[in-house]
């Protein structure tokens, strides 16, 4: 049977009750993070990782496929209620989603990118089933030096995609690097950046960095531009979705997801590129082009649908080399490496029933998603309405009791708080914070590739350029790095959210980690 008999195996066990109920929790709470406004996937993700510590490896990861998709399908009523938008992916659906809520058109926006979602979600879970295993056998001749290779082509597509400078994207990227090499040298077995405290002989854990930045410094940035107010929410009133809106929305979905998840498997894909192109395909495509910018459903279920396929397809690199493409998928590295589960090539053949369980509760996390959460939109409109105070003020204690829960060690709130002003700094100023993650994560295994490939090699460099895989891996990552360059010499700096906002289209992602911070004076929605 291959895949599908593997997949089929993987919903035995996810479909017992007390898995079940793992997934709706994990659907439930995922959710009901993701639609607070400003918090995006990465930092419904880390803010939640250290819940599922308390189980074993199974539920816990079945916990989080629900997390995961219910951080997605959160961050899509905020766009379209509240015309905030918790990362750039997002941005798309803000643009037109929250256009048909002002046109009394919530319900229909709101049906579109649930379903959307669930359409684009469950053919990009399916492909990522099928495609796992041929990429595993296609990495298993990968080297050494192939695989620093990889590496330094996600290192440089991060910096440059995901920060509006790629300058600003490299120092980021820096960072993570630096703080990777905190700890024990696992070759020569020498402590490195310790400063003499004994706790960091192990390095610093993932899940205090990424809910540090993600989490604390967004709390602490939003904090010191709040405006006191209230949030206007667009109501849920009006027509629902009808059979004219369904015509106009099933192909939109099926581009969608053809663009979202071979992008999202891509190291310089993410889910940006994606939504953008699939709204610019919409709007060219369409047959009503006068209802752009006046709230086109289109425009809605399109970007949607690409999104939520981009997030299924970064876990194909995540699950068959146990490279991170998205802030996203770092933090989910992030869980494995908590359980001590090796990623990479072994991964499908080694935790074999844990990966395809976690596939199949991507599937039911899915369903479970469009029947519960359309009726629950009252809800989740209600939580929108929490006076911001009150919000951030509970992000920064679930923040530290997750993260002192981790290895119940002071140090590590001594080093949130750090780190947490560290993310702060970097939002003031416009560095992206996914960067850095993912240069945590990955440094270190860059360093341990690229010296066992120099060992083999005996110190000659030309290791590294010996097979035609590195080659052309370290040619694309020069590509993507000189790309953008030019790009931006040639063609003028590209639309920011600020420029589009002055456009009247949008309001400012405050989640999104683009914000440049040139004034302090903005005031917090």
């Amino acid at each position: 049977m291959g895949a599908l008999g593997d997949l089929a195996e993987g919903f035995s066990t996810a479909l017992t009750p007390q898995n079940l109920l793992f997934a709706l929790l994990g659907v439930l709470l995922g959710t009901a993070v993701g639609v607070l406004p400003g918090i995006g996937p990465a930092m419904t993700v880390a803010l939640l990782l250290p819940v599922t510590y308390v189980l074993e490896p199974t539920s816990a990861f079945i916990m989080f496929a629900g997390i995961y998709y219910g951080g997605m399908y959160g961050g899509s009523t905020t766009s379209i209620l509240l015309n905030t938008p918790g990362e750039s992916s997002s941005i798309m659906t803000a643009l037109e989603g929250n256009k048909m809520a002002r046109a009394g058109r919530g319900s229909a926006a709101l049906a579109t990118a649930a379903l959307g979602s669930f359409v684009a979600g469950t053919i990009a879970t399916l492909l990522l089933a099928l495609l796992a295993p041929t990429v595993v056998d296609l990495a298993i001749g990968i080297t050494a030096a192939d695989y620093f290779a990889i590496c330094v082509l996600s290192f440089v597509a991060v910096a440059t995609v995901l920060g509006a400078s790629p300058l600003r994207g490299l120092a980021s990227l820096g960072i993570g690097l630096y703080l990777g090499l905190v700890g024990t040298d696992v070759l020569t077995g020498q402590e490195r950046f310790t400063i003499g405290v004994p706790q960091l002989s192990d390095g610093i854990d993932v899940v205090v960095v990424a809910v540090g930045l993600f989490a604390v410094g967004e709390a602490l940035y939003v904090a010191s531009r709040l405006r006191r107010g209230p949030v206007q929410v667009m109501g849920t009133s009006g027509a629902w979705f009808t059979g004219a809106d369904l015509r106009r929305s099933w192909k939109p979905w099926l581009r969608g997801t053809a663009f979202g998840f071979p992008l999202g498997a891509m190291p310089a894909g993410g889910a940006e590129i994606p939504t953008f192109l699939s709204y610019a395909t919409e709007r060219k495509l369409s047959k009503h082009p006068e209802e752009f910018g006046k709230g086109a459903i289109e425009g809605v279920a399109g970007p949607e649908a690409a999104n939520n396929a981009a997030a299924a397809g970064v876990l194909v690199p995540l699950l068959t080399l146990g490279i991170p493409t998205s802030a996203t998928a770092a933090i989910i590295l992030a869980a494995f490496q908590g359980y001590g589960i090796q990623t990479g090539p072994t991964l499908l053949t080694t935790e074999s029933g844990l990966v395809w369980t976690l596939i199949a509760s991507l599937l039911i996390g899915n369903f479970m998603l469009l029947v519960l959460n359309l009726p629950l939109v009252g809800v989740w409109v209600k939580l929108l309405r929490i006076p911001r105070p009150y919000l951030y003020a509970g992000i920064l204690m679930f923040a530290s009791l997750g993260s002192y829960a981790v290895n119940a060690d002071p140090l590590d709130l001594v080093l949130l708080l750090v780190i947490g002003l560290l993310g702060f700094f970097m939002r003031r100023y416009g560095w992206p914070v996914a960067p850095a993650v993912i240069g945590l994560i990955l440094g270190p295994i860059a360093e341990t590739n690229l010296r066992r490939a120099l060992a083999i090699s005996g110190g000659d460099l030309s290791v590294l350029v010996d097979r035609w895989v590195s080659r052309v891996v370290l040619a694309l990552a020069l590509l993507a790095l000189l790309g953008p360059i030019v790009l931006r010499l040639v063609r003028g700096p590209r639309a920011t959210p600020e420029e589009l906002q002055e456009a009247g289209t949008l309001q400012r992602p405050v989640a999104a980690g683009r914000d440049r911070g040139d004034d302090g004076a903005e005031e917090d929605r």
